[in-house]
């Protein structure tokens, strides 16, 4: 049997080394496998950073905790695309050029208008974002890195607008276009609050808030919708249809729809008093209950973006006006897993949807559009993450294999 050795890369970098394994099956007629892919590298990317036992998330080397409280939002997506913190003369063109392309085709409306009011709005983004790619369908070959670029600005500024429609069309209320005079994360709250013709004041605590939220969800490796991008792009589909599979991937509640099963939970206990009750369901082997908000598939110590969040929160409560009923239960929950050994052991610590979901209420956000929320910090990381598999040499279409346990041929 062949000798796998460790793979070796040109450059010093982080995290474990890998076994290289394209050509076991060949050489030993044997598969891997690999549930959930644990332990298997489907990409190499110099995007995201993440030790799980650390508690370490690296944007192109910059740790989460300087760029969420000394950068934007925009510093961000222009780092993650451009592999450098902008100037501030860039900055400027950035944004400048963001605010240009954030207006959508009118004919959008027209798909907006046909779903019904009861539709969950994560159906209609995605269907949204895969309808751009019927407006913009020379994106489907991108050759060039000003092409990419063009591409990659495109979605990110279209997707707070498609957001605010999606978020208007489900209450019925006119749609309000974009203001030029509005500053990315300001202008979404605009979109989302105001009315056609109301020259709305946004707070800047609250855009502060969200901006943070924003950067911390901006990548995140190779996680299920990130990978489910990657998945569709292989295949040669249009960047914006990768996409808009990445968004349903991540509707799930496992993934981008936890925050929004946080608060529906602390709204199901009511009250402190009762929290006993259901921190004894939740270490009851029999009992099908799971606190939400607890825990991470790659964090064993600590998630970073959590403890972000969590001062976040210590810092703005009042001045957002957060829910004071849901912050204590919050609290009291947060106590008990910091402290007992249940919680300890298992890894159980606070996770960023324990927190973002308390952030977002504070907001006004109904809790139906919290993975919207989501949608749009993750954007940058999915176009980049496009951009990135393009430009790989070692590319090739995404087809794991599987373990057959199915009968023989029975003729």
């Amino acid at each position: 049997m062949t000798q796998y050795s460790y793979a070796e890369q040109a450059h010093t970098h982080l995290g474990p080394n890998v076994v290289d394994v394209r050509t076991f099956f060949k050489e030993t007629g044997l598969f891997t496998y690999d549930p959930g892919f644990t332990s298997t590298a489907s990409c190499s990317s110099a995007i995201t950073y993440i030790d799980g036992d650390k508690g370490e998330l690296l944007y192109r080397g910059y740790d989460i905790s300087y760029l969420a409280t000394q950068k934007t939002y925009l510093d961000v997506c222009y780092l993650l695309l451009n592999e450098a913190l902008p100037t501030p003369e860039e900055l400027v063109d950035f944004d400048h050029e963001l605010r240009k392309r954030s207006f959508i085709h009118e004919g959008l409306k027209d798909l907006f208008n046909a779903f019904p009011d009861r539709a969950h709005p994560m159906a209609v983004m995605a269907s949204a974002v895969s309808a751009l790619s019927t407006f913009y369908f020379e994106h489907l070959s991108v050759d060039t890195k000003k092409e990419a670029l063009t591409m990659a600005l495109r979605i990110i500024a279209k997707i707070p607008t498609l957001a605010a429609f999606t978020h208007r069309r489900m209450f019925g209320i006119p749609y309000v276009y974009p203001d030029l005079n509005r500053s990315f994360t300001e202008n979404f709250l605009y979109m989302m609050r105001a009315y056609p013709g109301q020259n709305l004041a946004i707070r800047p605590v609250e855009i502060k808030a969200l901006d943070t939220i924003f950067t911390l969800h901006a990548d995140h490796e190779q996680n299920a919708s990130t990978s489910t991008v990657r998945a569709v792009a292989s295949t040669g589909a249009h960047p914006y249809a990768a996409l808009s599979a990445g968004i349903n991937a991540l509707w799930g509640r496992a993934h981008g729809g936890a925050n929004e099963s946080v608060i529906a939970q602390l709204e199901l206990i009511g009250s402190v008093e009762n929290i006993d009750t259901f921190i004894a369901k939740a270490k009851d082997p029999k009992d099908p209950f799971k606190l939400m908000g607890f825990g991470h598939r790659v964090y064993k110590n600590f998630d970073p973006r959590a403890k972000i969040l969590k001062a976040l929160l210590d810092q703005l409560k009042d001045e957002l006006g957060v829910n004071n009923d849901l912050l204590k239960i919050a609290e009291r929950i947060e106590h008990i897993a910091l402290n007992d050994a249940y919680f300890i052991q298992r890894h159980l610590y606070p996770n960023i949807d324990f927190y973002s979901g308390l952030i977002l209420t504070a907001l006004k956000i109904p809790k139906p559009l919290f993975t919207i929320i989501f949608v749009i910090g993750r954007s940058v990381g999915w176009v980049t993450q496009w951009i990135e598999l393009q430009n790989d040499p070692e590319k090739k279409i995404t087809r794991p294999r599987q373990r057959y346990i199915g009968v023989e041929a029975k003729v």
